[in-house]
């Protein structure tokens, strides 16, 4: 019986450590509910913060192969972005292209060349949404980049950063 409750004791510490780390590992790689102070940013971070609340990303995208068809209307409209890592940024958004519309934070990877913040994201999963890669770029009131959805379909996105009106 004593060996009976030892090794319960020891499945039931395993199970929380397990627990433990599982939760650490999703708030890590989702960022969710940490944020990196903005008053202990860069300039550059913190204008890139500043910059990106309460906007919307209003422009098109294309797809790779179908140039009969004239690019698409496409819309991010972003409340606010948070650093939550070294280079992870969240960006909490509502986004809107083709017959989707759907709110969510979504956390990626922002590097920097120079002055210019880029979206640099691989084979990430957007519960719901599917997988994607994406590089896109933001300088002053534009952005462009490329954009995949999973293996079989691709293009590119633009266009420009605007106040956000909700509608």
């Amino acid at each position: 019986m004593t060996r009976l409750k030892r090794l319960l004791s020891v499945i039931v510490l395993v199970l929380v450590l397990l627990t433990t780390f599982g939760a650490g590992w999703i708030v890590g790689t989702t960022g969710m509910g940490s944020t990196i102070d903005p008053a202990t940013l860069p300039e550059r971070e913190r204008q890139f913060a500043e910059r990106m609340k309460a906007v919307a990303l209003v422009g098109v995208f294309t797809v790779d192969g179908r140039t009969d068809r004239t690019p698409q209307p496409d819309r991010y409209d972003i409340s606010s972005i948070d650093k939550v890592g070294e280079d992870r940024w969240r960006f909490n958004m509502r986004m809107r292209h083709g017959n989707m519309d759907v709110t969510l934070p979504v956390t990626v990877p922002v590097r920097w060349v120079e002055d210019t913040p880029m979206v640099m994201l691989t084979d990430l999963s957007i519960p719901t949404l599917g997988t994607f890669t994406a590089r896109v770029f933001f300088y002053e009131d534009r952005y462009a980049g490329t954009w995949q959805h999973g293996s079989q379909i691709g293009g590119h996105m633009y266009g420009r950063i605007e106040p956000s009106y909700r509608r």
